[in-house]
């Protein structure tokens, strides 16, 4: 049976951990703010200038002189998954829920027997996945939550992945990665890149549809639309994985935020618990003494 000294040391410990876990409760709330303001600020853009494309590619006819972004490559043999996760762990499931997707994506691929090529975006989808499908990860890149992060680094990962289909080193290319709700809603979302498909925004869902029947407008271009799409077509790759990063940015916060408040409130309810059972402990030995003491006595 453990001594009360031993009661002593756990509940000390416990107490430490609420503290840590309390204080990266504070933190994760600081940077929940700025990262979801960010978050939130991207969205309307991207949707926008996705919804935008889409309207002029219905207004065009795709043909093979049609951007590669665009068109595709006429084949979906190879596929490339762009895997967004974050660099630091203690954020719930925030990282496994996109791991999980990302792999059981990739054991579809498999049994149709397609090539797959992996890109990681974050230190803990690089570990997760490459237990099991190293051999498919061809670029590792640091996580949306590190210090100074900024359009650039979306743009690294835009430029990596236009510099593979330059090389048609893959015919279709996803992004997966946890799309911000809420502070409490993370979604794990599976976004098309290349061929260009769009966005489907549900809340402006019916409005779109209305607006589409509208504008079935005659359109001129200035210049030629092949130019145009040329030209809007790598920015809005760049414009959908940063804001992407952004999304997976505030929920990796909200998500730590909300675990270290949970392990906060069961690491009170712990000490809790345990000053209940030091308690009884320290009264039985207490009484025990007693019991020795009087007993004592009457033997004499």
């Amino acid at each position: 049976m453990p001594s009360l000294k031993d009661y002593r040391d756990k509940i000390a410990s416990v107490k430490s951990t609420r503290k840590i876990t309390s204080a990266m409760k504070m933190v994760a709330a600081s940077k929940l703010k700025r990262a979801q303001d960010h978050a939130e600020r991207s969205q309307p853009y991207a949707t926008k200038m996705s919804n935008m494309l889409s309207r002029l590619v219905d207004a065009t006819t795709v043909t093979s002189a049609s951007p590669v972004l665009l068109a595709g490559t006429g084949d979906d043999q190879t596929h490339l998954l762009v895997v967004i996760t974050s660099d630091r762990g203690l954020c719930g499931g925030f990282n496994s829920y996109i791991i999980r997707e990302a792999i059981s994506h990739i054991e579809a691929l498999e049994l149709e027997k397609k090539e797959i090529k992996v890109i990681c975006v974050g230190r803990k989808g690089y570990m997760g996945i490459k237990r099991q499908y190293s051999k498919y990860i061809i670029e590792n890149f640091e996580g949306p939550a590190k210090k100074g992060f900024g359009f650039q680094d979306a743009a690294e990962v835009s430029d990596c992945v236009l510099s593979l289909l330059e090389d048609q080193k893959f015919d279709v290319c996803k992004l997966m990665y946890n799309e911000f709700k809420s502070v409490i809603a993370q979604v794990p979302t599976n976004q098309q890149l290349v061929p260009f498909t769009g966005i489907i925004d549900q809340d402006n869902q019916a409005e779109e549809v209305d607006t589409k029947e509208e504008i079935q407008a005659i359109y001129g271009f200035e210049p030629d639309e092949q130019a145009i799409l040329e030209d809007l077509l790598p920015k809005n790759l760049a414009v959908q994985v940063f804001r992407a990063m952004l999304d997976s940015s505030a929920g990796e916060q909200a998500a730590r935020m909300t675990a270290m408040d949970n392990a906060t409130r069961n690491a009170g309810e712990m000490i809790d618990d345990l000053t209940l059972v030091y308690n009884r402990v320290r009264q039985a030995y207490i009484t025990k003494e007693l019991i020795e003491i009087i007993s004592g006595a009457e033997a004499m």
